[in-house]
C-alpha cells in the first residue's frame, strides 16, 4: 500500500479508469479515510481540471450500498439474484475444484474467460489474467466488441494507431467530429475545439445519424443515413481531385496509390453520393471546398460508424483524407482515431503468452457470446466474467442471457455490483474500485502514460483482479513466478518496450513521481505499412480478400423491418457503468427511442407515445421522441438500460451478433427493428 493509503485526510492525485479516451487528471479529496470529494486536476496538461457528471459522481458508486462486500454462492435459480455470503477460502476452493474437473472431463477450452476494459487500468483489463489463462489452456477471448474493425481500417493506411497530438488541435480551423458524440464521450477534444473557436474563429462540423449534444453545438451539423458514411468520404475524395484541393508533394512523398484512387473515386459523384447518403448535393460540395481550402483542419473519427457490417472499411476510407491535403504535416491537422500507438507497452511482458502450451487453442469472438453458449461444440462449460456486463452489453442479449441461464454452466462472476450477468452467476466475488489499486493507464486519445496508486482501503473483501488471479493460481497448484511479480514489478515489464522509443524514459520510478508523463512522440518519417508510407492503394488489403482501394460497400439488409436502429451511448451512463445509480438514472430520466416526425405520423405517434420496438430478436418498450433530430428512416436509442422487473429496456436485444467486415467487430448499428404505437386498453 502507497502513503496515500495511510493519510486518512488529504488531497491525492489520482486518474479515471473509465473505458474513455480522455482518461482525466484527477485530485481525491480524503476525510477520515473515506473519499468525499472526485475533482479534475487543474495542472493536467490536457484535461485541465474539468470533469464528466460520471467521475464527479464516483463517491456515490464507490460508497453505493448495492456495492458487494463479501465472496456469495447462488442459492436461487439463475437470473433470480438469491444468494449467501461464503468465505474467500470457500469461493477459491469452489472455483478450482470446478476447473480441476473440467480439465479432466472436457479439457482446459471448455472454460472462458469473458472480459474488456470497465477498468482500463493495464494491470486490471491485461495482466494477471491473462497470465493466468494462458496457463490455464482456456479458450482464447478475442475481445473485439468496441473498436477492432476500425483499428483494422485505420491500420491498413496508417500503419498503426497515430494520429494527431490533440493538445496541437488548439491550432485547427475546421473540426470535422464524424459519427462521434464527443460532448458525450470525448469532452476535453469538444472544449479545445470552442477554445479554438473563440481564440481564432474555428469552425465545427459534426457528421452524424442522431442530432445529439456534439450536433448542437456544432457549426453545422449534417445528418447522414447510417451506413453511408465511406461514401460521403470518397464522394469528398471526388471533389478534392477533381478541383485540385489535394497537396501533391505530400501524396508524392508519404503515399502510395494516389493515382489509382484519382481515377477510382470518380465513380462517386456528388449526385451519387448524395443519393446513398441523405445529403444534399450542395452541402456534400460545400463540405469538400471547406475541407480542402481550410487549413489546419482536423478530423475526429468515431466508433459510431465503424459499429456496421462496413465499420472497418470506413474508417480505412476516411483515414486517407488527411493525406489528399497533406494535413498531416500541418500542426492542428490530420485526424485522430486513437493515439495508442504512441503509448504502446509491452503486452508480451504483461500478458505471458508464453504460457500458452497450446498454440491453436480456439479463439472465441466475444460478439458471438450467445452463439458461444448455446452452440458451440464441445460447449463452454465455464464462463469467468470480469471487466463488463455482457447480459446487457452484448450484442444479440437475449441470446447472451439464454445461454447464461444452462444449468450446466459454471459462471464465475468478479464485480463491484450485483449486475445482470451476476444474477446467473453460481459464485460472485466483489471487486476493489480503481482507487483502491495499483495500476498505470495508457490513453487512446492523448500522449500521457499515468499511474494509479491506491488512495483507499479496499472496500469491506473487495479483492483487485491480480490479488485472485493469485490465488486462483495457488488454487490450481500454478508454480511459475509470472504469479507472484508485484505490481510494480508488472509496471516496469510492461513499459520496457524497445519496440516503442517514444517511452524509453518512463519507468514505475519516474511515474511514481511525477503521477504522469507524457510519450516523446512525433509523427512518423516512415510508417509501419508493408510500403512504409500511407497506403491509399494497399496490396496487403488486396492479399486479405478486401478491395484494394476505399470503396463503399452497403450494410446488409438482414430484415424488412423499415427502421436502421442505431443502438447509441448517453451522456450519463458509460455502457452498462452508472446504470445502476440512482443519481445517473435521474439525470438520464427516461429511456426513449428518436423518431423523425415524418415516420412518426405515419405511424399515429406522438411525441411521449409509448411505442414497441422490435424484431425477430427481441423487442423493447420506450418513449417515443419525435421530431427532426434523425433523418426518416432511423430510430435512435442513447444508453444500455438495467432490466427492472416489468421494464423492457434491453436494447441490445435487438442489435444483430453479425461480424464486421475487419477486425472481427461489432455490429451494433446495423439491425434493423419495427415501431409500433401501444394502444392503451381502457
Amino acid at each position: 500500500m502507497s502513503s496515500f493509503v495511510d493519510s486518512p485526510n488529504g488531497i491525492f492525485p489520482s486518474v479515471c479508469s473509465l473505458d474513455c479516451p480522455d482518461q482525466c487528471g484527477l485530485l481525491l479529496h480524503k476525510k477520515n479515510g473515506k473519499i468525499i470529494k472526485v475533482e479534475g486536476d487543474p495542472n493536467h496538461p490536457v484535461t485541465k481540471g474539468f470533469i464528466c457528471n460520471k467521475v464527479r459522481n464516483m463517491t456515490e458508486r464507490i460508497y453505493d450500498k448495492k456495492r458487494l462486500k463479501y465472496p456469495m454462492k447462488r442459492i436461487g435459480a439463475k437470473g433470480e439474484g438469491e444468494f449467501v455470503r461464503i468465505s474467500w477460502e470457500e469461493a477459491i476452493n469452489t472455483i478450482t475444484t470446478r476447473w480441476k474437473e473440467l480439465l479432466q472431463s472436457d479439457g482446459a477450452e471448455s472454460i472462458l474467460p469473458y472480459s474488456f476494459y470497465g477498468n482500463m487500468g493495464n494491470l486490471s483489463a491485461e495482466g494477471m489474467d491473462r497470465r493466468f489463462f494462458n496457463r490455464l489452456g482456456a479458450s482464447q477471448l478475442d475481445r473485439s466488441i468496441c473498436n477492432s474493425a476500425g483499428a483494422a481500417g485505420y491500420k491498413y493506411t496508417m500503419g498503426g494507431s497515430y494520429g494527431t497530438d490533440p493538445e496541437d488541435t488548439i491550432h485547427t480551423k475546421l473540426f470535422i467530429f464524424w459519427g462521434i458524440n464527443a460532448v458525450s464521450t470525448n469532452m476535453h477534444q469538444v472544449a479545445i475545439a470552442q477554445q479554438a473557436r473563440k481564440q481564432n474563429g474555428a469552425k465545427i462540423i459534426v457528421i452524424d445519424v442522431h442530432k445529439n449534444k456534439t450536433a448542437r453545438i456544432a457549426d453545422w451539423f449534417i445528418p447522414i443515413l447510417p451506413g453511408t458514411d465511406t461514401a460521403l468520404a470518397l464522394g469528398l475524395m471526388h471533389i478534392l481531385f477533381a478541383e485540385n484541393m489535394v497537396d501533391s508533394s505530400f501524396l508524392e512523398q508519404y503515399t502510395v496509390g494516389y493515382e489509382e484512387l484519382r481515377e477510382h473515386v470518380e465513380q462517386y459523384d456528388p449526385v451519387t453520393v448524395s443519393g446513398i447518403t441523405g445529403i444534399p448535393v450542395e452541402d456534400i460540395v460545400q463540405l469538400a471546398r471547406m475541407y480542402g481550402k481550410t487549413s489546419p483542419a482536423f478530423i475526429r473519427i468515431g466508433n459510431g460508424p465503424q459499429h456496421h457490417d462496413n465499420g472497418g472499411m470506413f474508417v480505412r476510407t476516411i483515414s486517407c483524407l488527411p493525406a489528399l491535403t497533406g494535413q498531416w504535416l500541418v500542426k492542428g491537422g490530420g485526424a485522430i482515431k486513437g493515439n495508442s500507438g504512441y503509448l504502446a507497452h509491452n503486452t508480451a511482458n504483461l500478458q505471458r503468452p508464453d504460457l500458452l502450451k497450446n498454440k491453436k487453442t480456439r479463439v472465441i469472438n466475444m460478439n458471438l457470446l450467445g452463439e458461444a453458449l448455446l452452440t458451440l461444440d464441445p460447449p463452454v462449460k465455464s464462463l469467468y466474467v470480469y471487466g463488463t456486463n455482457p447480459a446487457v452489453v452484448a450484442p444479440a442479449g437475449n441470446k447472451v442471457r439464454s445461454g447464461l441461464k444452462r444449468e450446466d454452466l459454471f459462471t464465475v462472476v468478479h464485480d463491484l455490483f450485483l449486475t445482470e450477468t451476476a444474477r446467473y452467476a453460481d459464485i460472485v466475488l466483489p471487486a476493489t474500485s480503481s482507487f483502491e489499486n495499483t495500476d498505470f493507464y495508457t490513453s487512446y486519445w492523448h500522449h500521457y502514460i499515468q499511474l494509479q496508486q491506491p488512495v483507499i482501503e479496499p472496500f469491506e473483501e473487495a479483492k483487485s483482479n491480480i490479488e485472485v488471479f493469485r490465488l486462483l493460481a495457488k488454487g490450481m497448484n500454478f508454480t511459475e513466478a509470472a504469479f507472484e511479480e508485484t505490481e510494480a514489478e508488472l509496471i516496469d515489464q510492461s513499459l520496457a518496450n524497445p519496440k516503442n522509443p517514444y517511452i524509453k524514459e518512463i519507468n514505475f520510478e519516474t511515474l511514481s513521481k511525477h503521477h504522469y508523463l507524457k510519450a516523446k512522440a512525433r509523427f512518423p518519417d516512415s510508417f509501419p505499412t508493408p510500403s512504409g508510407k500511407i497506403e491509399l492503394y494497399s496490396e496487403k488489403m488486396k492479399q486479405d480478400g478486401y478491395p484494394p482501394l476505399p470503396t463503399y460497400v452497403p450494410l446488409i439488409k438482414d430484415s424488412d423491418h423499415y427502421f436502421q436502429f442505431i443502438a447509441a451511448p448517453n451522456h450519463n451512463f458509460l455502457n452498462s457503468t452508472f446504470a445502476n445509480q440512482t443519481k445517473h438514472i435521474e439525470l438520464e430520466k427516461e429511456p426513449v427511442v428518436v423518431l423523425n416526425c415524418e415516420d412518426a405520423e405515419k405511424l399515429d405517434v406522438k411525441d411521449g407515445d409509448q411505442v414497441r420496438v422490435w424484431n425477430e430478436r427481441g423487442e423493447c418498450i420506450l418513449k417515443a421522441s419525435v421530431g427532426v433530430n434523425v433523418l426518416p428512416g432511423v430510430a435512435v436509442t442513447q444508453g444500455l438500460w438495467g432490466a427492472e422487473k416489468g421494464t423492457k429496456h434491453l436494447v441490445n436485444a435487438l442489435t444483430p451478433d453479425r461480424i464486421a467486415d475487419m477486425g472481427g467487430g461489432a455490429t451494433f448499428f446495423s439491425g434493423r427493428v419495427t415501431v409500433e404505437k401501444i394502444i392503451l386498453e381502457c
